[in-house]
């Protein structure tokens, strides 16, 4: 077992609202909270608290009790703090739902979740009623935070201009958001993180993210995201930046946005590292002003890293987490340039790490120079998710009795605490920073009538980016080919879950209690074909 080499923070036993906005001075209600970037519409602190005490004012005085939960389908807009902040401060808990997302997979979050509100936008309407009808969520319950005819809007509730609740809950096990992770594998599931997990996991991300009040981070990924939530949303309003949102990305309205707005942070995925690299559109704009580009969500290359920063003419750092640990583990210090760029860095203050052989389950040796032999990487802290919702099996599966999660990620370490992941235990497929379940996708594929089986895996396209890739058995004489199936399954799951390459085999490799052998189909190269 090895502790962070930091020395640990106090967490306090205060709600995320108390952490966040407790403590603002005068100087601090007049500064700049959130930027628009599309319009460029500013929002001061004194303006978000008073719309997140008169949202909650209005959520209780409309019924909402403490523990009750809300669904929120929403891109990144400056609303969005609002409307989080707001279900949090009246005691209720947020289940953060995939703008992409079908209105089944909607429902099906607003299901597990036992949702009875659901705030949207206009353009994302006609899924989120369908959805809101579905389950049973009436129309008043369906607020439309631009407005639209039939539903409350957010100006609505907030002109009620009622008074916020008197609330009392315990931080350390009230529920403050329930997102939804394919865990290691699987169907996704509620993960329980409370007010004291949030609030630990802004804090321990102090220690190695030193934005501070005179910075201005892009918010482009999804708040709905544990990483867009808590290394955006919650850490940048503790820290007193301004959060400059973006509701979704376009490499050339990005650029404008970091430029036009003077962003000094830019948090990325994998992805637009690649067109930051690469795209010649970058050298059209003045991004002089950024000083750090932070990535997460999916594993960056060591080499691309270093092309960015040289390119752009910043620090390049990644942090590593997921979910069930709200997410982040692990971060390269800013302050570090001596730390390999392809590594995750150090563990963050509070959190205990094991690097154990998967058969086994012994410890692996840390030698006295160079990484350590690879083995599964186990994480526990203050910020390791409660369980699951309403799934013990699957809870005892990631948390073991100690209180270890088990991250499914193969990893190194070396002697001075710096972390690698190697390799991936887990089937969980990361796709531009969202995951993917391969189970999800087989159960569709399974489903086509010319489909007799199928298994999905993850594999690197031509920019060194993780795709879904199936394998399908085909009924015998039937004509289906590689376009037929990724369309079959394209219309039936969120666009970043779409099949990207398919390649027939005649039989899906299984040990002899019936798992799919993944590791034999990564072996496999054969022709396939590949979309965007």
């Amino acid at each position: 077992m090895t502790r962070s080499t930091y020395p640990d923070v106090e967490i306090p036993a205060e709600s995320v609202y108390e952490l966040l906005f407790a403590d603002l001075d005068e100087a601090d209600l007049d500064r700049i909270a959130l930027v628009d970037g599309t319009s460029g519409d500013e929002t001061s602190y004194r303006q978000l608290i008073a719309q997140i005490d008169a949202l909650a004012g209005a959520l209780a005085a409309r019924g909402l009790a403490v523990g009750d939960t809300v669904g929120i389908l929403c891109p990144n807009v400056p609303d969005f703090a609002t409307v989080f902040h707001g279900v949090l401060r009246a005691g209720g808990t947020a289940t953060t739902i995939n703008s992409l997302y079908t209105v089944g997979e909607i429902a099906n979050q607003l299901t597990s979740a036992d949702a009875h509100w659901l705030f949207t936008l206009s353009p994302l309407l006609p899924q989120a009623a369908e959805a809101a009808r579905a389950v049973g969520i009436a129309d008043d319950h369906l607020v439309v935070i631009d407005g639209a005819e039939g539903h409350p809007s957010l100006r609505d509730l907030l002109f009620d201009r009622a008074a916020p609740p008197e609330v009392h809950f315990d931080p350390a096990t009230h529920l403050a958001v329930l997102p939804y992770s394919s865990g290691t594998t699987g169907h996704p599931k509620g993960v329980m993180l409370t007010h004291r997990n949030l609030v630990a996991n802004v804090l321990q991300s102090e220690q190695v993210i030193p934005l501070g009040r005179d910075d201005r981070a892009l918010a482009v990924l999804p708040f709905f995201h544990i990483y867009g939530l808590t290394v955006l949303l919650n850490f940048a309003l503790m820290k007193r930046a301004a959060l400059v949102t973006m509701p979704k990305f376009d490499l050339a309205e990005f650029l404008r946005i970091a430029s036009t707005h003077g962003c000094t942070w830019l948090f990325i995925a994998p992805p637009i590292a690649v067109a930051l690299a690469k795209h010649p559109l970058v050298d059209d704009y003045d991004l002089s002003g950024v000083d750090v580009i932070f990535s997460g969500a999916a594993p960056l290359d060591g080499e691309l890293a270093r092309a960015v920063a040289d390119r752009i003419g910043c620090t390049v750092c990644q942090g590593y987490g997921m979910t069930e640990a709200s997410p982040v583990t692990h971060a390269i210090p800013v302050d570090r340039p001596d730390i390999d760029r392809s590594s995750i860095g150090l563990a963050l203050p509070n959190t205990e790490c094991r690097v154990v052989d998967p058969a086994s389950g012994l410890a692996v040796r840390v030698p006295r120079k160079g990484p350590s032999a690879p083995g599964e990487l186990l994480v526990r802290g203050p910020q390791v998710m409660r369980g699951y919702l309403r799934d013990e099996e699957s809870t005892a599966h990631a948390l073991d009795r100690d209180g270890w999660l088990h991250t499914g990620d193969i990893a190194t370490v070396d002697r001075d605490g710096v972390y690698a992941i190697v390799d991936r235990l887990k089937e969980l497929i990361k796709y531009k920073g969202y995951q993917v379940a391969p189970a999800v996708l087989e159960a569709v594929l399974l489903t086509h009538p010319d489909v007799v089986d199928a298994a999905v895996i993850g594999i690197d396209d031509d920019d060194g980016q993780e795709v879904p890739k199936a394998f399908v058995v085909r009924r015998s004489e039937a004509e289906i080919d590689e376009e037929i199936v990724m369309a079959y399954v394209a219309e039936r799951v969120a666009g970043h879950e779409k099949v990207r390459m398919v390649e027939f085999i005649e039989v899906i490799p299984k040990s002899t209690s019936g798992k799919i052998l993944r590791k034999d189909l990564r072996s496999k190269v054969g022709r396939h074909a590949a979309v965007g």
